[in-house]
């Protein structure tokens, strides 16, 4: 190929290069012009199809004008408004910046019951304290270079420190933020909690940081501590939980849980006429699960109405047949104090006892006192409703809430059954016996039955008979049964008068 070739070819090259340059430009200024029309229309006023941006100051202005409310608007999406502080979407990109993060601290503090100051000194005097807090957390933090702070919801605040942070600095943290503070001239203190997981053994996605942070803080409320750091096999629990959550229908479904009975033993008059019904769990993989592992649970994830109704069909249903066979006791049933809010509850029971032909007083229902005790006044409007049909009501675990002896006598209940941990050390200790002893007389003394659980031995069983307790409930008298074997043991349970 000759020079005057060679030139041609570049000259075509050049203009083929030219002819795309300037077909980009026209899609520029084309799509320039729509975003000038778009403006011009915004501010009703015409487009003049002639116009350039050239000479179009006002437009621009406008434009500087929307990208500028955007920025600000961007920033207000990362911060939350009454502290200030970054929220958690602007903290987790954040995070997300500085992934791999393989070192340093994350803290997740709560406020104990921080909603008790809203209930009790209203909204206005709740913020002003978050905000006076969260000013005390970024005094505190900035001493510690490159920390992050954010308000993750309502009483939560998470912290990551570079360099991580020791339980010294942790300890001398939460006294800072429990000094007094001043809300519209009123003192007032908090408590802090803290979950602290350390990043350098525990790193992972942002998911899973803040999730073990999470589980930390859990387990400090759990054990009522100040600080709860993250350990090894502190996810299994969770997942632990989570299974169990997730098997519960399942497991209703499939035949797992069933319900074995206790008999108790009588002594005003002598024998025997009641059962407690108790839930088992098979796990077909977990194994024997106790109720006081997954009812909590249930209530957590608002599915205890579903364990109630199938506890009560299963009761009524084992009352029916025994009554065939000559049976004639009275069957007491746990149920949770959210199952007191249910409204349709009374009308429920009564058609169970109608479709299997059943007397009210078949059924007691036995309620735990410290859950009693968190709503009081609806707990006894609903146990009045019940009484009122017939069916009889107990106290479980008598003692261990928090109940105020004011409040008792006015509770519309017919037993109480006082906890098997007033039993221990009944047999030599004299402080026990003595609490055994003033508990019987106080709720006999109020009209009330009492029956002692966790009796274990015969010397623990003579002692509280010699009290008054009109029932025991033991393995010194029968360890629970299944409906079969409480049928072969029936004339020998009945007509005990040892």
């Amino acid at each position: 190929m000759d020079k005057v070739e060679l030139l041609s070819v570049a000259c075509m090259v050049l203009v083929l290069l030219l002819a795309i340059a300037f077909w980009q430009f026209l899609l520029c200024r084309r799509q320039l012009k729509q975003l000038y029309s778009s403006v011009s229309n915004q501010s009703d006023e015409p487009y003049l199809g002639n116009s350039s941006l050239d000479n179009s100051p006002q437009s621009l202005s406008q434009v500087e004008q929307m990208v500028s409310q955007l920025k600000q608007q961007l920033h207000q999406a990362g911060y939350d408004k009454l502290t200030g502080l970054s929220n958690r979407l602007s903290m987790k990109q954040k995070l997300a910046s500085m992934m791999p993060l393989k070192q340093g601290s994350l803290v997740l503090l709560d406020i104990y019951r921080f909603r008790y100051v809203n209930d009790l000194f209203g909204f206005s005097f709740g913020d002003e304290l978050l905000r006076q807090i969260a000013n005390r957390i970024e005094v505190d933090v900035h001493v510690h270079p490159s920390s992050t702070i954010a308000r993750m919801n309502e009483d939560e605040f998470l912290i990551y420190f570079p360099k991580g942070v020791t339980e010294t600095e942790l300890d001398t943290f939460i006294q800072y933020l429990q000094q007094p503070y001043s809300v519209f001239e009123s003192p007032i203190t908090v408590r802090v909690q803290i979950g602290h997981l350390g990043l350098e053994r525990f790193h992972g996605d942002i998911s899973t940081m803040l999730r073990r942070l999470d589980l930390a803080l859990k387990k400090a409320k759990q054990f009522d501590r100040t600080i709860a750091h993250y350990e090894l096999g502190d996810d299994a629990v969770q997942l632990r939980e989570v299974s169990i959550i997730n098997s519960l229908v399942k497991a209703l479904q499939d035949g797992e849980l069933y319900m074995v009975y206790q008999p108790k033993q009588n002594f005003r008059p002598r024998g025997c006429n009641q059962v407690e019904a108790l839930m088992r769990w098979q796990h077909k993989t977990l194994g024997n699960i106790s109720p006081a592992e997954f009812i909590p649970l249930a209530e957590y994830a608002g599915m205890i109405d579903l364990i109630s109704q199938w506890v009560l069909d299963q009761v009524v249903i084992q009352q029916a047949k025994w009554r065939e066979l000559g049976i004639t006791l009275q069957v007491a049933v746990n149920l949770s104090t959210q199952d007191l809010k249910n409204q349709t509850l009374i009308e429920e029971i009564e058609a169970r006892l109608f479709k299997y032909q059943l007397p009210a007083n078949a059924l007691s229902i036995e309620l735990t006192e410290s859950k009693l005790m968190e709503d009081i006044d609806s707990a006894v409007l609903a146990i009045n409703r019940l009484r009122n049909i017939g069916v009889d009501i107990a106290i479980d675990d008598f003692g261990t809430g928090h109940s105020s002896l004011a409040y008792l006598k006015y509770l519309p209940v017919d037993e109480v059954k006082i906890d098997q941990a007033f039993v221990e050390g009944l047999e030599t200790d004299e402080q026990a016996k003595h609490i055994m002893d003033t508990s019987i007389r106080l709720a006999k003394g109020l009209g009330f039955k009492v029956t002692v659980e966790g009796v274990e031995t015969e010397v623990v069983k003579q002692i509280i008979v010699e009290m008054g307790v009109d029932k025991i409930q033991g393995d010194v008298f029968a360890k629970p049964l299944t409906p079969a074997e409480l049928e072969v043991k029936w004339p020998k349970l009945s007509s005990v008068i040892q």
